[in-house]
């Protein structure tokens, strides 16, 4: 006689199997959900980000307009460090509980690299005034590898990159030289679109962009002066008189931004007029420096949710109008406190 066989087991394997499998559908949706929740969080939140960035260029746009007003209004027009797109900015706190950075930089206090490509007014100027600002603002950022003749060579390879020849200065570099590299490029031919574009050129070293960087600009494309009234310490030295290579000593650089802060210069010609310059000549100087300016960088930045977004946008003031040149994002940017902050 054949005995049935016992189904109690087979029974317990096959719920154990659906519950494993069950178990695994579940983990998985799940996971998907986790995984469609934190995208759509972060798409929200980007978004809202990126509209309260809009909202502070749309801020210190208002900013840049109402001292447009007030410079119409004053006997003396002119961009310093006393009006309103210069203060230190408050923190603005956001209706979801995060909070909104802003602050405005004078792009016009800094040295102009496009100004460099120009070649020399006459056969006897070795350099032109701009070149040899840039000579002095090399050697005053204090970099122990910057002497004088270093200087000069760098000098020479940014007028090279820029301009549209072939034919390398004496201490410059052309498409021979960078078509040598491993790996190999040819140099811009242009004007710079990026103070990044310091890197790829001969003799400029990562310590030397570095400090470099918060005192130079590429904008605007077709260049003009350095505001006196904003330019940070090593950019004042570097405004010296004709021929010279050398900066201002750094007590006589610390002495006009001491002037500026006490009484201000009254005028161009005035702080040109002023001991440090000896009563030498400064007619090239002269042609490179103003009293007002046109071109802003805005560093915002926006918390939100325990995120964090930024940007930093290039604006042009033309009267009262401002609009946005270039939006630049944090990641390329890539710098905590990009001279956004202007040293002063």
């Amino acid at each position: 006689m054949t005995l049935p066989r016992p189904q109690n087991g087979v029974a317990l394997v096959v719920a154990l199997l659906v519950f494993a499998i069950c178990a695994s559908v579940l983990v998985a949706l799940q996971r998907d959900f986790d995984l469609s929740y934190r995208r759509g969080l972060n798409s929200f939140v980007a978004e809202q980000s990126w509209a309260y960035l809009r909202g502070a260029e749309e801020l210190a746009s208002l900013a840049l307009a109402l001292d447009y007003d007030a410079d119409l209004a004053s006997d003396l027009p002119r961009d310093d460090l006393n009006e309103i797109w210069a203060q230190q900015a408050t923190p603005y706190a956001l209706d979801e509980g995060g909070w909104m950075f802003g602050s405005l930089a004078d792009l016009q206090g800094r040295f102009n690299l496009n100004t460099l490509g120009a070649p020399p007014s006459s056969d006897a100027a070795t350099y032109t005034p701009a070149q040899q600002t840039f000579i002095r603002l090399l050697q005053a950022l204090g970099t122990p590898e910057l002497d004088e003749f270093t200087a000069v060579a760098i000098s020479d390879a940014v007028a090279d990159w820029i301009d549209a020849d072939d034919q390398p200065r004496l201490n410059g570099a052309e498409s021979a030289y960078y078509v040598s590299l491993q790996p190999s490029y040819r140099p811009g031919n242009r004007p710079m679109i990026s103070a990044s574009e310091l890197l790829a050129i001969s003799g400029m070293t990562s310590e030397i962009y570095q400090a470099l960087r918060p005192f130079v600009t590429v904008w605007p494309q077709v260049p003009s002066g350095i505001n006196i009234h904003t330019a940070p310490l090593p950019v004042l030295r570097a405004v010296n008189v004709d021929g010279a290579l050398q900066p201002l000593s750094l007590s006589d650089g610390e002495s006009l931004l001491q002037v500026r802060e006490d009484t201000g210069f009254a005028s161009l010609d005035a702080f040109l007029q002023l001991g440090v310059f000896s009563g030498a000549q400064t007619t090239g100087i002269a042609a490179l420096l103003t009293e007002s300016s046109s071109y802003f960088l805005l560093a915002s930045r926006v918390e939100i949710a325990d995120r964090e977004q930024r940007l930093y946008s290039v604006l042009r003031r033309q009267s009262r109008e401002v609009d946005v040149l270039q939006r630049i994002n944090a990641s390329l940017y890539d710098m905590p406190n990009p001279a956004v902050e202007s040293p002063r």
